[in-house]
């Protein structure tokens, strides 16, 4: 049995946040805005007049700053017994994978609007959930996918590079931890085989990125969204995310795990810390010199990490290799891969990493 799964609708482009209500008053009436102090700034004011012109009655609640089971219960008896149509989720992946899941517990359609491209959040059904010290304690799921993922561009331009970079590390690992996945015939986030659609989206979204990385970069600088710089966001929003959970996952996002586990590291944006775990799967894939250079040359062209210190740590030393090692051995992730590896493999690979 194969399946793909993936979000209602997908609207991306400059100004497109203007035409939030007309998007809402399909889906439903009445909405609850999720959303942080600093993002109602951006564009609280344009959901709640865009969705007002259209009839829909909106009630904003603001963000804690942490995606914790505690946060997410707080909001729900915040909304109490009077139960809206549709929860927004605004602003980066903690807010929006906040916003899912009290979605879910309130019997909700959701809609995410992604501020940032760091990661591919905004199309998934699934939240990561953390600690008050930022220690991933869990993993959960909406009954669905988003019923409408709306992206504005010109307001995604804005965000610093190093949120975009994390996006394009989120997305560049996708189409190798997707063939490990379907190598070795582990199943997909749906709990089924990966369709060969989903395949296929791996590989555009890893050509895309790498095509249109540089002038896309420059639209940035420029502060203007330009034809690259739609296409990156496109990737790291949409392809990724439709990749990730209907292609499946492997060694980049198992390491997850054991990074989150070293102080400083944890703190490291996802797609960073996806992009470091990267690096040790293409050395446990035991890929050529010229191919890791080639690699390697992409990252500092994207800005992403290439050792531990750049993720934060302040010594890649044997205790904190072990660490990441041992508890990244232990995700479930890591058996979707070729071969079975422990954490003696994933330590030397680290060790070739930081010594390169």
């Amino acid at each position: 049995m194969i399946v793909f799964g993936a979000p209602r609708r997908y609207v991306q482009g400059p100004g497109v946040l203007s035409r939030i209500g007309q998007e809402l008053a399909v889906i439903g009436k009445s909405a609850v805005l999720i959303a942080d102090s600093r993002v109602l700034e951006i564009c609280g004011a344009t959901i709640r007049d865009s969705a007002a012109a259209e009839g829909v009655g909106l009630t904003i609640i603001p963000f804690g700053g942490e995606i914790t089971y505690d946060e997410i219960a707080r909001i729900v008896a915040r909304i109490g017994s009077d139960r809206p149509q549709v929860v927004i989720g605004a602003g980066g992946g903690k807010t929006i994978d906040t916003g899912k899941i009290v979605a879910r517990d309130t019997g909700a359609a959701f809609v995410s609007v992604p501020t940032v491209a760091s990661n591919d959040s905004p199309t998934s059904h699934i939240a990561v959930v953390y600690d008050a010290d930022h220690k991933l304690v869990g993993v959960e799921e909406n009954k669905g996918n988003p019923e409408l993922v709306l992206v504005d561009t010109d307001v995604i331009i804005k965000a610093p590079l190093e949120l975009l970079s994390a996006g394009v590390g989120d997305a560049l690992v996708k189409v190798f931890e997707v063939e490990q996945c379907i190598g070795a015939g582990g199943e997909n986030v749906f709990g089924a085989a990966s369709p060969r659609t989903a395949l296929a989206l791996a590989r555009a979204c890893y050509d895309t990125v790498r095509e249109n990385l540089t002038e896309a970069y420059k639209a940035h600088a420029a502060g203007t969204p330009n034809a690259a710089f739609e296409a990156l966001v496109e990737a790291s929003v949409l392809m990724s995310g439709l990749a990730f959970e209907s292609g499946g996952l492997s060694v980049s996002h198992g390491m997850t795990r054991g990074l989150s586990a070293v102080p400083g590291v944890a703190n490291a944006l996802h797609g960073h810390q996806v992009a470091y775990g990267l690096l040790v799967q293409l050395e446990l894939e035991n890929r050529d010199a010229s191919f890791m250079d080639d690699m390697r040359a992409f990252y500092r062209d994207a800005q992403l990490p290439l050792k531990l210190s750049q993720l934060g740590a302040d010594q890649a030393s044997n205790s904190v290799v072990q660490t990441i090692a041992d508890v990244s051995a232990e995700a479930a992730h890591m058996k979707k891969f070729n071969r079975a590896i422990g954490a003696s493999d994933i330590a030397a690979a680290i060790e070739r990493i930081e010594a390169a």
